[in-house]
């Protein structure tokens, strides 16, 4: 009996290479010459068709939404810190707390600088009063210029009619000199007068700077994320006072791929669910224009309404963001195959009732399947059998209801 099963197993592996790998040779041998050369043609051989399960589907317009993981992410935060030094003089604000605009949040000890403003204000008083005095003395040196320029005139007309001697001619002309000295003297005396008043009120302004100071006040309105700094504390340029958040709007920020970069635009509604399943709904803000680095992603934040301040910086979110609708296909993942070159794709069953190799892109993946671009309006997409035919194979189709029905 094992000698039989031995001999049966060899008969038939030498009839299926025949027929497989030999099939001209032996439809020639037979005598079916015409029947080998229709064969060896593209035309399918129904005879021989593989037989494979298809599904004839037909394409759907669908909301391509763009999908998107991130975080929520507060509009504003700021570390609020002392811009000089002094000793805390005002009672802390707690963390939690709701700060408007201008509030105050830290007051430090004056110490001298008020008396270093009086001094400065003093300075200034006193360099004005001089002012005055000094476009006197200017006033005057131009009156006097008149007087010699005219007795220098009167000299000079009398020499002409030898009423006058040399000698006077020459005493008032150096009188007239002398009046021009004069009045580029009192201006120069102006010039540091009017710079004494500006280095005055220089010095009053900075003294009144450092009163200012003194309080630090909230930028914006927001939370504080901190105490405010204790009182009694010793602060110094840079020491921290406060940090401050605003949450209301809140970003939902994103990172969006470089092949679905082109279909967000800004102002575009955005919807988003919170990991506690909370629903939201924004708008797009901002969308980079440059990629990260490493990711080769773009940022895209949302702005969402928060007037509750209920969000909070940091939550996981995942993000919609409404795109155009597309024409696609949903099918079964496991109707997805590759090709020699290692191409996404399916196969599906052309007019002759022939197997053919169509490259696809995947808009989205869902619990009922997959969502693809690249075929016909209506293909017929061989689900079952795909992966045991090459292009120009006759095929026997049977057919089967859609993914999703």
């Amino acid at each position: 009996m094992r000698l039989f099963s031995v001999l049966t197993a060899v008969v038939v592996a030498v009839t299926l290479y025949l027929l497989v790998f030999e099939r001209d040779a032996v439809l020639s041998f037979a005598g079916n010459d015409t029947l080998a050369g229709a064969a060896a043609e593209d035309a399918p051989d129904t005879d021989n068709a593989v037989s494979v399960v298809a599904l004839r589907t037909q394409a759907r317009d669908i909301d391509s939404a763009v999908l998107l993981r991130g975080r929520t992410e507060a509009a504003r935060q700021v570390t609020v810190s002392a811009e000089t030094s002094g000793r805390i003089i005002s009672p802390p604000l707690r963390k939690g707390a709701f700060v408007e605009t201008g509030q105050l949040l830290c007051e430090l000890d004056p110490g001298v600088r008020k008396a270093q403003l009086a001094e400065a204000e003093a300075r200034l008083v006193e360099a004005r009063a001089r002012g005055p005095e000094a476009t006197a003395r200017i006033a005057e040196a131009q009156a006097r210029l008149s007087e010699a320029e005219i007795n220098d005139n009167a000299a000079s007309r009398l020499s002409e009619g030898g009423f006058a001697s040399q000698t006077r001619v020459a005493q008032t002309a150096a009188a007239v000199e002398s009046a021009r000295a004069a009045i580029e003297s009192a201006k120069s005396g102006l010039n540091a007068v009017e710079s004494g008043i500006q280095a005055a009120e220089a010095a009053v302004a900075a003294a009144s700077r450092e009163i200012e100071k003194l309080r630090i006040l909230a930028p914006f309105s927001g939370l504080l994320e901190t105490d405010t700094a204790e009182l009694g504390t010793l602060m110094q340029p840079g020491a921290l006072c406060a940090t401050i958040i605003q949450l209301d709007p809140i970003k939902l920020i994103g990172f969006v791929p470089e092949m679905q970069v082109d279909r967000v635009e800004v102002g575009a509604p955005a919807a988003a669910r919170l990991a506690t399943g909370r629903a939201i709904q924004g708008r797009v803000s901002f969308l980079s224009r440059v990629s990260d680095d490493a990711t080769r992603t773009f940022r895209a934040e949302i702005d969402v309404p928060n007037p509750d301040l209920t969000l909070r910086d940091g939550q996981t979110v995942e993000i919609m963001i409404s795109a155009e609708g597309t024409s696609a296909h949903l099918l079964p993942q496991s109707a997805m195959t590759l090709n020699d070159d290692g191409d996404l794709g399916v196969r599906v069953v052309d007019g002759g009732n022939t197997a053919r190799f169509l490259p696809i892109t995947i808009v989205r993946d869902t619990p009922e399947g997959i969502w693809i671009t690249g075929l016909p309006d209506t293909a017929d997409v061989i689900v079952v059998g795909q992966e045991y035919v090459i292009d120009g194979v006759a095929v026997k189709p049977t057919y089967r209801s859609g993914a999703g029905e």
